[in-house]
This record gives C-alpha cells, structure tokens and sequence, in this order.
C-alpha cells in the first residue's frame, strides 16, 4: 500500500470546547428569554428594550454561524521526502505563478520585483516554472523594473540554491543581514547588485522615464508612447527570460524559470473586470506559452518565504488516496510587518489557525486570492468526477519547430484582448467569476460547488509573507472592502445558503457567511455602544439588577466568551495587549468599515453607486511608520470613520462621567444596582476608547486627531442628548 503524501490532524480539546459551547449557547437562550419575556410597557424604555432585543438575537444568530468552523478544525502536514522518493521525482508537474499589480505608486515596482524574485527561485527544477506578471497600470516603469529583474535574477538564483538561503526575496533577506550563510563578499557583491538595481529602479518611478540607453536593451519598451495610459493601451505581452531557450541561463549556466510580463489590454469602453479579469487574461496567455498543470497566483507584495512550498502543495495533489479530489490548495495570509502587539488588528492569527482550519475540516477553506495553488482544468470550469485522472504531464515542452519567440508573443497578445472574452463563457463558467469585489470567494465557492475539496496547508515556516497596512486607514479601507464584497455575495445569487443547498454541506455554508456577514454586525454593534450609554444618563435601566439572578447569565455569556477569545488569541500567538488589541479594532472596524461596506452594498444593489477597486497602498511616509513601529495609533486627516469613532468615543465618555455625577449626588441612590449593569459596559467602552482620548486630547503629533473631526464630534454628542432613544 502506498504511503500517503499528507496527514490529516485533528485539533485537541474539542471535547471541552462543545461543552463550553453548549454553556455558552444556554446561557445565551436564558438573556433571549429574559428580554422576550419581561418587555416593558409603552414609551422610551419598550422601544430601547425591543432594539436590545433584536441586537442580542443577531449576536446570537452570528455566533452559532462561528460555531460552524470550530466544532471540528484540523491542520495538515506533508510529507515531502516521500514525494521526491516516489515515482514523481524526476517527473514532476509544470507549475506558472502568476503575479498581479495594478499601480505603480501603491505597489512599488521595487517591492514588485522582489516578490517575482522570490519565487523564481524555488527549490523546483527551473525548466518547469514559469513566471509572469500582470501589471494592470500597463506601466512601462514596471517593465523597467520587470527587465532589471530578469538580469538580477542570473545572479540571484544561483546565489540563493547554493546557499540554500531563505527567505529569497532580495528585499526581506537582506533586510535581515543574513551573512552567516555565505561568504562577506559574495554576500556584500550581491547585497551592492541588488542596492543599485533597486536605486535605478526608484530613481525611474520617481523622475517617471526610462533613459533613453536602457531602451535600446529591449525591444519590449518600444510598445510604450505618449499617447498610452493606464486605461487605454493595447496588449502587451513581453517574454523576457525564455526557459526552453539555450541562452536563457544563469551566470553557472543553469536554466531559469521562464519569465513574462503581461498588460492586457485596455479602453474606456470595455468594462476590465478588476483582479479577476487579468488572472483570467493570464490563464489564456500562460496556455500558449506553457500551459502548465499547476497554477499558483500571489499578490504582488506577499513573497514566497518557504523554498518548498511548491513541493508542499503537490503533496495534496499527487496523494493516492485523496489527491483526486483536491482543486485547490491554500495558504494562508502571514504578515512580516506587524506590530509586538497586533496596533490595528491585522494579524489574522486566529483566522488562520482556527477558522481556515475549521473550514478545511467542513470541504475546504475559501480561496482568498492569494497563496493559492489550482489544478489550471478547474479554473477553466472542470466539475469533479469519481473517475478524475489528471494528466501531470501536460504543459508546452519545447519550442515548437520554426516558431519564434515572436510568433508566440503576437499569439498572447490576441488572447489578451479586451473584446477576446465577448460572447463567451470567461467570467461566468470559465475562469474567476466577474461582478463582485472579492471575487476569489465566489470563485471557490463554485469550485466546491462543483464536487471538488480544498485543502488549508499552515506549515510552521509560513510560506508566504506580505505587507498588512500600517496605518489606520489603510486598516479600514482593507476591511471595508472586504466586508462589502462579502455581504454583496451574500445578498446575490452566490449566496452560500442558496448557491450551495444541496452542493455543499450546512456547516460549509456557515463558515463561507461568518464573513459574508460581517457589514451588518455593524448595525447591533452600533446600537450596544449608544444605546445602553444613552439610557444610563437618562434614568432608563436595560439589564437586570446586579442583585437579580437574571444577571448571572448576561455575565457569563460576556466572560466566557471572552476569556475562549483571549484563549484562542493567545494561543495562536497573539500577546495579551495584542488580544485587547484587536478587541479594540473588532469594535472600530464594526462601526465604520463595515457600517460603509454595508450602507455602499446596499447602495449598489439599488443602482446608486457602480462596483469599485480600491488598491490598498503598500508604502506610507516616514513619520507614519516611526509612529507604527512604536504602536501610536494614526489618525491625521479627516474622515466620516474619524468622525464616527471620535463621537462614540466621547459620548461613551459623557455618559460615564454622567452617570457617577448621578450616583455621587444621590439621585439614583435606591436604584444604583439597576444601572451597575451599564455603568460596567459604559466604562468598559471608555477604557477600550483610551487611545482615540489622547489623539484628540493629549497629543500634538500629525497623526493626532484633527481638532476639526473632534469638534463635530462633540455636535453629534450634544445633537445625541437632544433626541429620544426612540
């Protein structure tokens, strides 16, 4: 019997995480019957009562869907050796990455070509990888940099193989100053190649022109003139390193990965369809070109930073017994820039270990656009069959005879079109699905709707690393984005509960809607933070008695659930800071980001507004980044989120200090243990708001918050204690 490639583990504990489930979720049907049961009689006090109500049967509702992902998660481990010692040693499969920009000045090329870099230059036989950039800002800086990279890289591969160094983008590693592994020469030569490339490169961006001798070196940039823009060029495909070429070899004469570079093309007339529109232009363009079995797809600053990750992923497709079954492989999201204490909440840790895995365990995680390896016949619309056999042979091997490099770019280019997918079925059956932000999700929503698994691969090395946003905006424009285009899918025909009956089981289901449902937690949220805080300085009592045993069910629900939070964080990596952390930004992202996502869903569903892409920056300035390295947060400009979060911040502020007033003058002296309940919550919500105080406050730096979003603050506040609760 053949050894199996990978193992399956199932996390521990699960016996005492159901039974602390089952608590929980008792706990939580005693406050429903509480509020349902003792509703008051007409006035402020009923109405207030009744929103009360609805906010605890929503929290209710979206905390049974979380359930769905951690009845059961597991983790798996591949088994490598057994993989090169098999008959697929010498035989292994053709692989093309695919890497996606969109614009120069958010995605710098020099960060761009670092990641191409990286995974030029895995432990994979080199005539078997093939690499190719979609720039889709159709930048002739790009290709600059794009060129320069491919004659680095004749320097750089052999380097990194024979030192066996990691990670292999240039810029983390000598970031680093890993020098032990080799020689301070060598290391110091490479380290001044890679300094000056990169100097040339950003002196490029920055005066925006190619010298006039650099162009002359490539027929390449001679498809850029004056008259081409971002939106409107033709397609342009460029294939800079040639693998099946005898001249396309490094400084020791061994072949390296075929290298493209892809703009398709673009006119103000046709709709491009995003991110999901050029990995379909790839996918064709790659089909002439090499046409490889294997499709890995990562975003342009996530670097490959595991030299085996290739090898890892094939160990889910090449296994016997289950690799039949598998269309993709994901990995998740890891960040090389986050903060000792998690400043804005970015670190995913939790997601990764234990929601992903728990959707491993349920038919596989989503596919979240990047860190992904595809089988290329899914992505083209193949359903699962029992009888599936995939030919790992497949892949363009050699120049067909007569046929010039030339020939083969001219042939790209018509697949690259922007009138190619007319009357066809791209977008819709074939491909990555069109008319949603995120539409990865959708995507693999119907590859698993179409019979197929996935599977979640969390090695301890993470084999990706990327830059996660360094800025309060950047944080709140990246979740708004992803909770509008999740909660779009979830009010379109994608819907997970409609798209996948009878496709995909109900616990799959549930953990694809824990995200499609984040835009409208903002709703319950919002109202727990005014609401309780309105009526404490009102005289309108919302919880039990301290002194009623119809307390202790509230309190439990509330302590337990965030004690297993701070568990889980903490065990997933997290510090205890880094947990009151993302605490904090749980509760910011929930009423602006997803409040936004929400409101803009909504909007476009009713043909107010039209679908957008926002590219999220992956560069900030030099006083943002020294006041993110000592974990200040940033405000500095002035937003409706800024304006959100400054007024619940002090009206949580006001609140409290108007109800101890009360307290202290004697006006609720017979009924303080009615009121404890939200004099809790209240101070709870002001010490959670402690940093937004002394942005508005105490602090003098630009990333204060500006006195003009403090002072319309404080007219909502006094506008908030004009008007009823109801």
């Amino acid at each position: 019997m053949e050894r199996r490639l990978f193992e399956t583990v199932r996390h521990g504990g699960r016996a005492l995480y159901r039974l602390h489930a089952v608590t929980v979720a008792a706990s939580t049907l005693l406050v429903l019957y509480y509020r349902a049961t003792r509703v008051p009689g007409s006035g402020g006090r009923r109405a207030a009562w009744l929103g009360m109500l609805a906010a605890e049967l929503w929290y209710a509702a979206y905390w049974v869907v979380t359930q769905s992902v951690r009845w059961s998660p597991v983790r798996r481990c591949t088994f490598r050796d057994r993989l090169t010692a098999r008959r697929y040693g010498d035989r292994l499969p053709g692989v093309d990455i695919f890497v996606c920009t969109a614009d120069p000045l958010s995605e710098p090329p020099s960060l761009v070509i670092s990641t191409i870099l990286s995974v030029m230059a895995y432990n994979y036989p080199a005539e078997k990888l093939s690499v190719y950039l979609s720039d889709d800002g159709g930048s002739v800086l790009t290709f600059y940099a794009m060129w320069e990279a491919s004659l680095f890289a004749k320097h750089w591969l052999p380097f990194c193989k024979r030192y066996n160094i990691e990670p292999r983008s240039p810029a983390a590693y000598f970031s680093e100053s890993y020098q032990d592994l080799c020689t301070p020469k060598e290391w110091s030569f490479i380290k001044d190649m890679y300094d000056e490339m990169t100097e040339r490169i950003d002196t490029a961006v920055i005066s925006r022109k190619i010298p006039e001798e650099i162009r002359s070196n490539h027929k390449g940039f001679y498809e850029w003139n004056p008259e081409i823009t971002s939106k409107n060029h033709q397609p342009i495909v460029q294939v800079l390193i040639d693998g099946k070429d005898q001249k396309g070899v490094d400084s020791e004469g061994n072949v390296l990965p075929t290298l493209v570079y892809m703009a398709r093309e673009k006119r103000p007339q046709h709709h491009h369809n995003f991110k999901a529109g050029a990995m379909n232009a790839l996918i064709r363009v790659s089909s002439v070109i090499s046409n490889s079995p294997v499709i890995m797809n990562v975003d342009c600053d996530m670097y490959s930073n595991n030299n085996d990750t290739i090898r890892d992923a094939l160990c889910f497709f090449l296994d016997e017994e289950m690799g039949h079954k598998i269309g993709f492989v994901q990995y998740p999201q890891n960040y090389n820039n986050m903060t000792k204490n998690n400043l804005y909440g970015n670190s995913l840790h939790v997601i990764n270990e234990v929601e992903m895995g728990g959707m491993d365990s349920l038919g596989g995680p989503l596919y979240v656009g990047t860190g992904c390896f595809h089988r290329r016949e899914i992505l083209c619309g193949k359903r699962f069959t029992k009888d599936y056999q995939e030919d790992w042979n497949g892949g363009i091997k050699g120049r067909i005879q007569d046929t010039s490099i030339g020939e083969i770019e001219e042939k790209a280019k018509s697949l690259a079109t922007c009138t190619y997918e007319h009357d066809t079925q791209w977008g819709d059956e074939i491909g990555l699905k069109y008319g949603c932000p995120v539409e990865d999700v959708i995507t693999g929503l119907a590859i698993h709707c179409r019979g197929w698994e996935s599977v979640y691969s969390n090695p301890t090395r993470p084999a990706f690393m990327g830059l996660g946003p360094t800025t309060l905006a950047q944080t709140l424009l990246q979740h708004k984005r992803w909770s509008e285009g999740s909660f779009s899918i979830f009010l379109s025909k994608y819907c997970p509960f409609l798209f996948g009956h009878g496709k995909t089981n109900l616990r799959h289901q549930m953990g694809y809607c824990i995200y499609g449902l984040w835009a409208p937690n903002s709703l319950p949220t919002l109202y727990y933070v005014v609401i309780p805080s309105l009526a404490l300085l009102k005289g309108i009592p919302l919880f039990p008695k301290i002194t009623s045993p119809w307390i202790a069910p509230f309190i439990y629900a509330f302590c337990v659930k965030n004690m297993y939070s701070l568990y889980e964080a903490l065990s997933c990596g997290d510090t205890l800071k880094g947990w009151w952390n993302g605490q904090r930004m749980w509760l910011v992202k929930r009423i602006t980001s997803f409040l936004f996502g929400a409101i803009d869903t909504v909007r476009k569903l009713l043909g107010l507004s039209k679908m957008t892409f926002v590219v999220t920056p992956k560069v900030s300035v030099e006083d943002e980044s020294k006041r993110y390295e000592e974990e200040i947060m940033e405000f500095g400009s002035s937003t409706p989120e800024y304006v959100i979060i400054a007024t619940i911040a002090l009206l949580n502020l006001v609140c409290l200090l108007g109800g101890l007033s009360q307290i202290m003058t004697g006006a609720w002296n017979i009924h303080l243990d009615a009121f404890s309940p939200q004099l809790i919550l209240c101070g709870m919500l002001v010490i959670t708001n402690m940093p937004f105080y002394e942005a508005m406050f105490l602090r003098n730096d630009k990333g204060k918050i500006p006195f003009t979003v403090t002072l319309a603050s404080f007219g909502f506040v006094m506008l908030d204690f004009l008007v009823p609760i109801v």
